[in-house]
């Protein structure tokens, strides 16, 4: 059996994430909390895999947010995301010429554009819609809060985004007024919304050293910028990530390489320049278009493919979703895991509520700072209360220290004295031994040599020469007196004396 360890992971802040799955299901995960483990808190729908959700747009409304979903079937639901009731439902391709079926050109783009309050419980919703085929439309839908039935305002605008190809992504600036559309076979093209014409279109670059040309195959796309439309960011089935600049040239003004999978979403950062881009691989990174240098990996892999990644407006906050069927959070500025939920199905889509925290814990948030200065009070007076209980204990070593190195210095001292005390000792004798053969000898004038004596540091020091000492005895007033001499102060003179 394979080892597993289960990861703690420090939770999030509290938020609201919307997520759908390819059996048309949609979940809600919601983290509250002091511990701020995120966890699904309702489910919409029922599993039916020919209800799979294709594509998703939130209208993230602080007063009434709407949630569109584009069906496999060709059915467009409108959701209240507080609730899950459906609000409308739109079939798209009803006006279309009938050459073409239904089933074989899906939506895969949709934008709810801003809404215009036309009664207190009526409101006019302008839906974009675009299918693989490149049939994109534009259509206003009013909506009635109290009943789930919908009118048409205006007959839907309709225009051809490409010829030929397949449209895989498109994106919508934030003033709403510019739309990009992107695919197989399709360079990314900018079309003004409100004259629904096209106003600039993309080059591919050149082939490379050895003459290979990439196709034309791109997977994901946004804008850079949201007060700038100019710039636009796409990844590529060829795992580019480039930047286009609408008021510089057509064809890429940077272009990075990054692994090898292909580019599955792309998700620009609040401050214009950071842009986070997942493959189909589980890597996840982060780049600064500026320059086009990686800033650096999300720590941790994920097992499936990335399909949706999303900023949270205020928060440092990603969330990312793909083929493993996990909801996953993460850190912008450390860029580690905050948190993952498991939702079994395979996840198409995520989109953040952003006026959850400001709606609904306000107060959880205050509560939750107030909580935490209280704790971080607390934990400073313990840390206090147990420093000051253990400082008698700690002041005892250094004293136990203390006195161990005074008795070992008394000891040292004791030494030394006792020592220096045999050495007088002795030296005194020698004395009194050379006193009492000086005064006895009448030869004393050549006696110089046998008064010299080493001084006590020559006398600590070894010599090897001291195992050469000689005993002479010397005969004087019928006593035998026995002098040590060492060898180097002899000379004949002395000896013939002391014969």
């Amino acid at each position: 059996m394979p080892r597993t360890s289960a990861l703690e992971l420090p939770g999030c802040p509290p938020m609201r994430a919307l997520t759908t799955d390819v059996l048309g299901l949609v979940k809600v995960v919601e983290a509250r909390g002091k511990s701020g483990i995120p966890k699904v808190v309702d489910t919409w729908g029922a599993p039916d895999a020919s209800r799979c959700v294709l594509a998703a747009s939130f209208a993230d409304d602080e007063a009434r947010p709407l949630l569109a979903v584009a069906r496999k079937n060709s059915l467009v639901e409108i959701l209240n995301p507080l609730n899950g009731h459906s609000l409308a439902t739109i079939k798209v391709g009803e006006s279309s010429s009938s050459g073409v079926a239904l089933e074989e050109d899906p939506v895969v783009g949709l934008h709810l554009l801003k809404t215009k309050g036309m009664e207190l419980s009526t409101r006019l919703s302008v839906l974009l819609t675009c299918t693989t085929k490149g049939k994109a439309s534009l259509r206003s839908i009013a909506i009635d809060d109290t009943s789930a039935e919908s009118t048409l305002i205006d007959s839907p605008s309709t225009w051809d985004v490409c010829a030929a190809g397949k449209v895989i992504c498109s994106a919508v600036d934030t003033d709403e007024k510019y739309a990009l559309f992107g695919g197989k076979g399709i360079e990314i093209n900018v079309w003004d919304i409100d004259k629904c014409s096209k106003t600039w279109t993309a080059k591919p670059p050149r082939s490379n050293s050895l003459g290979i040309f990439s196709p034309t195959w791109f997977t994901a796309a946004t804008f850079l910028n949201k007060e700038d439309h100019r710039k636009i960011v796409a990844g590529t089935n060829n795992n580019q990530i480039r930047l286009y600049d609408i008021s510089a040239q057509r064809k890429p003004v940077i272009s990075v390489t990054f692994r090898e999978s292909p580019i599955k979403a792309v998700a620009e950062g609040l401050d214009g320049y950071t842009v986070y881009a997942g493959t189909g691989s589980g890597d996840l990174a982060s780049f600064d278009m500026r320059t086009g240098k990686l800033l650096g990996c999300f720590i941790g892999k994920c097992c499936g493919s990335i399909r949706s990644i999303v900023k949270h407006p205020e928060l440092p906050v990603l969330a990312s979703c793909g083929l493993d069927s996990y909801l996953r959070l993460w850190d912008t500025r450390t860029r580690q895991l905050l948190s993952a939920v498991f939702l079994k199905q395979h996840l198409n889509n995520v989109m953040i509520d952003s006026h959850f925290s400001a709606e609904d814990s306000t107060d959880k948030f205050a509560s939750q700072a107030n909580n935490l200065q209280v704790t971080q009070h607390a934990a400073v007076e313990d840390a206090v209360e147990d420093d000051v209980e253990l400082l008698p204990e700690r002041s005892k070593k250094p004293k136990k220290k203390e006195l161990k190195k005074t008795k070992k210095k008394e000891l040292k001292k004791i030494k030394k004295k006792s020592s220096r005390n045999e050495v007088e000792e002795d030296d005194q004798a020698n004395e009194n031994s050379h006193a009492l053969g000086l005064s006895e000898d009448e030869n004393t004038d050549e006696l110089p040599g046998l008064k010299r004596r080493k001084s006590l540091s020559e006398r600590k020091e070894r010599d090897p020469s001291r195992k050469l000492e000689k005993k002479i005895k010397i005969r004087a007033s019928n006593e035998r007196i026995e002098v040590n001499l060492d060898p180097k102060f002899l000379r004949l003179k002395d000896i013939k004396v002391m014969i």
